[in-house]
């Protein structure tokens, strides 16, 4: 059996520019990085706002398991899918961070014949868009420290510092660590953390500004500190507004690249769903909106998360209205969250599997809270049996969702079929209603319930020690209208990443929460999630290489 990679390798590719003109997307349109990967220039998205708003569909899928759930390849597939059908169609995906590549989760770029392709310049540096937040953020922390070690003209008190470094990769030695040490000239000792780059506040800025001066807005409201007295410090503050808008005036423009079917892929951003907002950009989202009749999204992990903060957060920032949404599930994640150890998920177990559907049956019922209709997508397996589908099909019909298989990581778009038209036919008779989970002027403490009773079907909320404390202060200073971002593990409904299934009789622990200002929205951490992974025991870097003729191979 192929390997994605080889795949991607040996399937022709068009130059960028020639895979978009069919899409309405001239040659003057694109800045070009390469042949085959370019961004839309300022003028074409300017253009393209004119232009009317096409039909959104977001996919998202079950709590994810270490088996796979393939929500990008269905994204891509279904995309291919309604193309083929006749309706014009632009996914719009999140970039792959380096982190998870070299360690275990894999890339972003789809799998078998349902890619975006280059894959291999998408999942390592890409148009450079990370790096550039990375900078960014970095340039802040350093700021921050020189503005303290030249005599702290804005009496930060260093016991109050809240902004944190950042780098693309998995390195938990780096989590909590302790700067200027050597002396005097080296500034001033104090204990510092480094995070991963997509949990940057930078990162989920540049997600959900609509142009470089909303930008320049949101970047100046970034709370770095606190002062003596207790008041925010921001980058504005710091002065640190232009350059850090420097750094990121060519990545706030979207990434134009293709399936391996040649349809355009806007491919920007990449906060993850666990500990930030977990959506690509609005201007990429805004962008295929305008290039065709459907644009298709994906939101991270579970509906629980991604699907929530989607349309809970970037939604309500961007003015989104989304038409329908597609549960990408696998019989063995259902085997999973049935019980099944990982070593046996291909073998047939309905018994696993009816226990594991609990899983499905909430995320089915989440979806449905926010108004949108929905089809359930099982992404079919070789192992998969029809007794499977009819367990499935049968809880879908119970619960009111539409229900299809897809085979488009064997098929591509072919096998996409029976799940687009699905979606087409939600699209022509099932007019959304979509509606957020809570007004905005419900208190925040109200809003992390909400979400932690009607999301994850939890008892309660435990809010841990100072924190309802910060939650009025937060109000106080202002931010008490803003939505909020759950940081919470992906694995299961509740804050702990073991009890799989559908969980009852738990409470969600929030053990701090803090504001994200400049993207606009209040995050709260729950459980032990962590804001820089670490890397497993057998990282996927060992697998990944380099022949004598530059050709990369290990890479998923």
């Amino acid at each position: 059996m192929k390997t994605d990679i080889e795949i991607a390798q040996e399937t022709p590719m068009l130059p960028v520019a020639e895979a978009a003109e069919n899409f309405g997307i001239d040659a003057d349109d694109l800045e070009l990085y390469g042949k085959y990967k370019a961004k839309l220039t300022d003028e074409a998205l300017a253009r393209l706002q004119e232009k009317k708003s096409g039909r959104l569909v977001l996919v998202t899928a079950v709590n994810p398991t270490p088996a796979g759930e393939g929500k990008t390849t269905v994204s891509i597939g279904l995309t291919e899918a309604l193309n083929r059908l006749g309706k014009k169609t632009v996914v719009a995906l999140r970039e792959p961070s380096l982190g998870p590549c070299f360690g275990v989760k894999g890339g972003a770029a789809g799998g078998g014949y349902a890619q975006v392709v280059p894959m291999e310049d998408l999942n390592l540096h890409f148009t450079g868009d990370f790096h550039a937040v990375t900078s960014a953020n970095n340039l802040l922390a350093a700021l921050l420290d020189n503005s303290i070690q030249q005599g702290n003209p804005l009496r930060i008190d260093p016991r109050r510092i809240v902004w944190k470094r950042c780098e693309d990769m998995n390195d938990r030695a780096l989590r909590s660590i302790v700067i200027g040490l050597g002396g005097k000239a080296n500034g001033v000792p104090r204990e510092d953390h480094f995070i991963i780059t997509v949990a940057s506040e930078i990162m989920a800025i540049l997600c959900l500004a609509d142009d470089l001066q909303d930008l320049k807005r949101r970047l100046s409201r970034i709370i770095v500190a606190y002062n003596e007295d207790g008041d925010p410090v921001t980058a504005a503050d710091l002065k640190a507004v232009g350059a850090m808008a420097a750094l990121l005036k060519d990545a706030i423009r979207p990434n134009v690249i293709q399936t391996l079917e040649h349809t355009p892929a806007i491919v920007h951003g990449g906060p993850f769903a666990n500990i930030a907002h977990g959506c690509n950009s609005v201007r990429a989202t805004q962008a295929a909106l305008r290039l065709g009749d459907i644009a298709v999204t994906e939101a991270g992990f579970g509906a629980d998360l991604g699907a929530e903060k989607f349309f809970d957060i970037t939604c309500r920032s961007a003015g989104l209205v989304p038409d329908a949404a597609v549960i990408v599930v696998t019989v063995r994640a259902l085997r999973y969250n049935g019980g099944v150890k990982k070593d046996s998920l291909n073998v047939p177990n309905l018994e696993a599997l009816r226990k594991g559907c609990a899983n499905l049956e909430k995320h089915i019922e989440n979806i449905a809270s926010f108004g949108v209709p929905a089809v359930v997508a099982v992404n079919a397996f070789p192992t998969d049996t029809e007794e499977d589908y009819a367990v499935i099909r049968e809880l879908c019909a119970k619960k009111g969702c539409r229900f299809a298989v897809t085979r488009v990581f064997a098929e591509g778009g072919e096998g996409g079929k029976e799940l687009a038209e699905q979606v087409l036919d939600i699209l022509d008779t099932q007019p959304t209603q979509y509606h957020p989970l809570y007004p905005l002027d419900m208190p925040l403490e109200q809003k992390i319930t909400t979400i932690a009773k009607k999301i994850y079907g939890a008892d309660g909320v435990a809010f841990g020690t100072g924190v309802k404390r910060t939650l009025r202060r937060l109000t106080e200073l202002g931010f008490g209208d803003l939505p909020v971002c759950m940081a919470k593990n992906q694995y299961s409904l509740s804050d702990d990443p073991k009890r799989l299934g559908r969980p009852t009789g738990f409470t969600i622990t929030v053990r701090d929460v803090y504001v994200s200002a400049g993207a606009g929205f209040v995050v709260a951490l729950t459980g032990d999630v962590m804001t820089m992974p670490g890397l497993p025991k057998e990282p996927a870097a060992w697998n990944i290489d380099v022949d004598e003729n530059g050709r990369i191979t290990g890479l998923f």
